[in-house]
């Protein structure tokens, strides 16, 4: 036997094997390439998917300057679509609607129903539909910084598609209405909150209904502050007062009913805020990780913009969204 050729052969094995792992945490369903409305997604599908049954679908907006591909391994939502059994859509920002890739979730063209960018992306939703076994009573949207600022947009403007929302370092509904306004918005806040929350409820229209909906932010979060995180809340509470029964009675407010302080193991120390309605469910969370940047919590650091020191964001989110579906 010539060793030499073989020990030179289990160095290529060797090498092959290390430039492949990243790849494993696009877990082992199909993860296919699609285009609609002149943008291009990509779809993850479970490697159990059987057309007969119905399948929850989370679509998932990524930052500026990030593509499907490092979203979703930052994220891990494809190895936990696999393990519980759901879709997931990655709709991608082209270069030529923003240079940075970010959504335009700060120009009023992409801030209402049938315009833009959340036309777009509901657009995609309703192709899988079509050509997949979707539960329309459980499709979500999450993003993290622009694609969270859009994931609040487009469950206000498509209550009708989405059953919740998942806002990972991101901003109120309409927090801005131009670059300059951005900025702004990311470093001090956006408007009045509560004004907020009653536009996205008349955006909402007569398919207004209670939104769950879910924030992490990071304390340490420059880039887009903590306040942000704060707001969001607020809206969402004035939105969901009014979607609850038509008028402002504080049926659900932004005073969380407890708040509980934990850590991960090895990690970072978090909060996590519960704000229930008056039928006494949680319908919103809030998370505020400490010490966390600007960052997707509990990701991979195989992707970009993650931090694997906190709570595992993706699997916080399936479960909350999880537990008010199967409350209802």
């Amino acid at each position: 036997m010539n060793w030499k050729k073989l020990f030179q052969l289990l160095f290529v094995l060797i090498i092959c094997a290390t430039f492949l792992k990243p790849l494993s945490t696009l877990a082992s369903g199909q993860f296919i390439n699609g285009s609609y409305g002149g943008k291009t997604y990509k779809l993850y599908i479970p490697s159990h998917y059987d057309s007969n049954l119905e399948y929850p679908l989370y679509v998932m907006l990524h930052g500026c300057s990030q593509d499907a591909t490092q979203f979703s391994v930052g994220t891990k939502m494809n190895t936990l679509a696999e393990e519980k059994g759901f879709l997931v859509l990655y709709p991608e920002q082209s270069f030529y609607a923003n240079m940075s890739k970010c959504w335009n979730w700060f120009d009023p063209a992409h801030q209402k129903r049938g315009s833009g960018e959340p036309s777009v992306i509901a657009g995609m939703v309703n192709v899988i539909h079509n050509q997949y076994s979707i539960n329309e009573n459980n499709v979500y949207v999450a993003g993290l910084s622009a694609g969270a600022a859009m994931s609040v947009i487009m469950a206000a403007t498509y209550p009708d598609v989405f059953s919740g929302a998942g806002v990972g370092a991101g901003l109120e509904y309409r927090a801005a209405n131009n670059v300059l306004n951005a900025y702004t918005a990311m470093n001090s806040g956006g408007p009045n909150p509560a004004e907020q929350g009653r536009l996205a409820y008349h955006e909402m229209g007569k398919f207004s209904k209670k939104m769950p909906v879910i924030v992490f932010h990071g304390t340490a979060d420059y880039t887009v502050k903590l306040i942000n995180g704060d707001q969001v809340i607020t809206q969402w509470a004035k939105t969901n007062d009014l979607s609850a029964n038509n008028i402002e009675d504080d049926w659900i407010d932004d005073e969380a009913e407890n708040t509980e302080t934990l850590q991960v193991p090895n990690g970072r120390t978090y909060t996590i805020s519960h704000y229930e309605g008056r039928d006494g469910k949680v319908l919103m969370k809030k998370v505020f990780v400490e010490g966390m940047g600007h960052a997707w919590s509990g990701g991979s650091a195989q992707g970009s913009y993650t931090d694997p020191q906190g709570p595992d964001a993706s699997r916080m989110m399936w479960e909350f969204f999880s537990s008010y579906s199967n409350d209802e």
